[in-house]
């Protein structure tokens, strides 16, 4: 039988309506729905509290742990999860799909987003077009579009490898202290480029340069384009601007020794990790991508015009009917 992984926000009770009726669509068509343990212990916990949104409503919406138990669902763990699964659902914004990414990640599985947040560009679809979304996705309507992720790998001062981890949009080495910069020494392919005082470095994928580096002053990088940013959170130099790097470059940075105290590496906002003076981060372009089933092949530039409502006002392109 057909299985398909769900991975919802469970603090929205949009998002668990939309999984309601997702789930009542799957059981219609034959599929089986395979839902994260914590998430359903997480749903219980609310429901059994009362939890209510700022609306007043309850968040866990009336009927859907029923929906849960009804033996047509899947409650696996996140080791388990993943197994012969075709294809996961994330009904969120790109918080939830970079936590459903860490799941699927190791298996292939791609994941089509369903946006119940702000600005969202991983995810695709809106909640107001679920019902044909959901169609498509159970009928295999759609394309896989491969996103390039990042190998990082941290030393201590002696230069030993004490930890990897990997990351979709960014690792941020920041400064832990507020009151005061980080000072650190930028190498590019074993070669040292700059050293500077700063609030930290970003080391970014294309995927990420339309977030925490887009903030930061990074370019805006097409996502099918292979390479990865690094770019100096403002730093205390002439030199310091963004850097685009290729798949065949390493970068480092590492944290000066005489730094009164740590920094903090943190993957796509959500898992960190202490660097101590003189230890070392290096990032690279990973092997292994993760994949992201897409409905439609809207190109990127329209997808920045609509999430940032930028004006295209006088635009009329080689086709005075082009749009």
């Amino acid at each position: 039988m057909r299985r398909f992984l769900l991975y919802v926000h469970t603090g929205r009770r949009s998002a668990l309506e939309a999984m309601a009726t997702v789930l009542h669509e799957m059981r219609r068509r034959g599929v089986r729905g395979v839902v994260i343990d914590d998430q359903v212990t997480e749903l219980r916990q609310q429901s059994t509290a009362g939890i209510r949104d700022a609306d007043g409503q309850r968040v866990v919406p009336e009927g859907l742990l029923d929906l849960l138990d009804g033996g047509d669902v899947d409650i696996d763990d996140v080791v388990t999860a993943a197994d012969a699964v075709e294809l996961g659902i994330v009904l969120g914004g790109d918080g939830t799909i970079l936590r459903a990414l860490e799941i699927v990640r190791g298996a292939g599985v791609p994941l089509h987003g369903v946006n119940l947040g702000h600005v969202g560009f991983l995810a695709e679809s809106e909640v107001a077009d679920l019902s044909d979304t959901v169609r498509r996705l159970l009928d295999g309507d759609y394309g896989i579009e491969e996103r390039s992720t990042l190998d990082i790998a941290v030393f201590d001062a002696d230069r030993r490898q004490i930890a990897s981890h990997w990351a979709l949009n960014e690792a941020s080495l920041e400064k832990a202290d507020r009151l005061k910069m980080v000072n650190v020494v930028l190498e590019i392919d074993g070669r040292p480029v700059s050293s500077f005082g700063c609030d930290g470095v970003l080391l970014s994928s294309s995927t990420g340069s339309t977030a925490y580096a887009f903030s930061a002053g990074g370019p805006v990088v097409w996502p099918e384009v292979d390479a990865f940013l690094v770019v100096p959170l403002a730093a205390h130099a002439l030199f310091a601007r963004p850097l685009v790097l290729g798949r065949s470059s390493r970068a480092a940075v590492e944290v000066v020794a005489d730094n009164s105290g740590p920094a903090l590496l943190t993957l796509d906002g959500r898992r960190s990790l202490e660097i101590l003076p003189g230890m070392r981060v290096e990032t690279g372009l990973s092997p292994e991508t993760v994949r992201l089933a897409r409905l439609s092949s809207t190109p990127f530039a329209d997808r920045l015009v609509e999430k940032f409502r930028l004006p295209v006002v006088g635009w009329r392109g080689r086709d005075a009917q082009g749009r």
